[in-house]
């Protein structure tokens, strides 16, 4: 069972209606509630991106002052253990359209079905201030729901969003979605990107 997982400090946010979660992901168990990225200020304000046990999609949700203002849950299942998956989270509630507000697109493909669907009212406030958690949930200062798999190439953009083909491009020759390593964005105050290169500094941020 998985039991790691790293936190990372976070201040003022550079936006509280516009950021962007970007990240690679392999599986290597089914069937567990597992956390992937979550931000984190208390129980009533949080931020999570997280595989369901009861189905295997990713979920994202996101509460503020103890209501869910936003929530997608593709239909599509993610089981396959022996594949990456690139996940993205884009958000702005600044958009006059509800459901462009937040979108997820899964290896390139934007998800247009979904088993749960709560778009933010516009202008929300919506990016949490707390301190960010890869691979686990805080659980109040005792971290839980460890995620147990691969990570790589996690992109947090504070105040900036983007689409998946920013950070991934269909290769030309085997037609399979890949990174691109070294996109053009911008970070804002509480942005990261954790490439996971360094085994004895796994939280460098490139």
């Amino acid at each position: 069972m998985a039991s790691t997982y790293l936190s990372r400090a976070s201040g003022t946010p550079s936006s509280t209606r516009k950021f962007t979660i970007s990240f690679w992901v392999k599986k290597c168990g089914q069937g567990e509630d597992s956390f992937l990225v979550s931000s984190f200020t208390d129980a009533s304000n949080r931020m999570q991106v997280n595989f369901n046990s009861s189905n295997d999609r990713v979920d994202f949700l996101c509460y503020v002052s103890g209501s869910v203002i936003m929530r997608k849950q593709p239909n599509r299942k993610l089981r396959d253990p022996a594949s990456f998956y690139h996940i993205l989270v884009a958000v702005d509630t600044t958009l006059g359209t509800a459901s462009d507000r937040c979108k997820i697109y899964i290896n390139g493909e934007q998800e247009t079905s979904f088993a749960y669907e709560t778009n933010p009212s516009q202008n929300a406030d919506a990016n949490v201030s707390g301190d960010h958690f890869i691979g686990a949930y805080d659980n109040e200062g005792s971290p839980a729901l460890f995620f147990n798999g691969l990570m790589t190439h996690i992109h947090y953009t504070d105040g900036y969003t983007y689409a998946a083909s920013t950070f991934g491009e269909t290769d030309s020759t085997s037609g399979i979605w890949k990174p691109k390593t070294s996109p053009s964005v911008t970070y804002g105050s509480n942005g990261f990107f954790l490439k996971f290169e360094n085994s004895g500094a796994m939280g460098t941020d490139s």
